[in-house]
């Protein structure tokens, strides 16, 4: 027998498919702002997504297949991958908040969101010995806050408009 729920409500599955949605367009903006600071300051790609997978594949004993730049092209798209996935899945947490009943006023929402996908994007990249935070200038902090900020005012704002 299908199970109901009343109405207006979604339930917790479809407030987990909306945190996806919404954390799928807040890493589209984290990803938009990134590469804006890019052109603004002609900067490279960090490579520090590509460290991870590698550190991470070694830890695991799970070789990366291919060789030079085929091996390389893999690590790349794979280190992408990994931000993709934690963005999406951040706000698949943020979906299951909002489902246990969480509501935050906007400027909560937003720094707890952006402080919360800061710490899951550059903790393993931390523990793994691939970045160390405390050593960061204070233009590395921004480059890197800022696009986090972007992403916590999209998903909150994301989720907001959800209900």
């Amino acid at each position: 027998m299908a199970r109901t729920t009343p109405a207006g409500s979604i339930g917790t599955l479809g407030w987990m498919l909306r945190g996806a949605a919404a954390g799928a367009a807040g890493t589209t903006a984290l990803n938009a702002v990134t590469y804006v600071d890019m052109v603004v300051r002609g900067r490279g790609t960090s490579s520090t997504p590509e460290q991870t997978v590698e550190k991470l594949a070694d830890k695991a004993h799970v070789a990366i297949p291919g060789d030079g730049a085929t091996r390389g092209n893999r690590t790349q798209g794979l280190g992408a991958l990994t931000g993709l996935v934690a963005g999406t899945g951040f706000g698949v947490l943020g979906g299951l908040a909002r489902a246990s009943g969480y509501r935050s006023s906007k400027p909560v929402g937003i720094a707890l969101t952006a402080l919360g996908v800061l710490v899951v994007a550059n903790g393993p990249m931390t523990v793994l010995g691939v970045t160390d935070p405390r050593t960061w200038s204070r233009t590395d902090w921004i480059s890197d806050v800022v696009p986090h900020l972007a992403y916590g005012a999209v998903v909150k704002t994301t989720m907001d408009a959800f209900g």
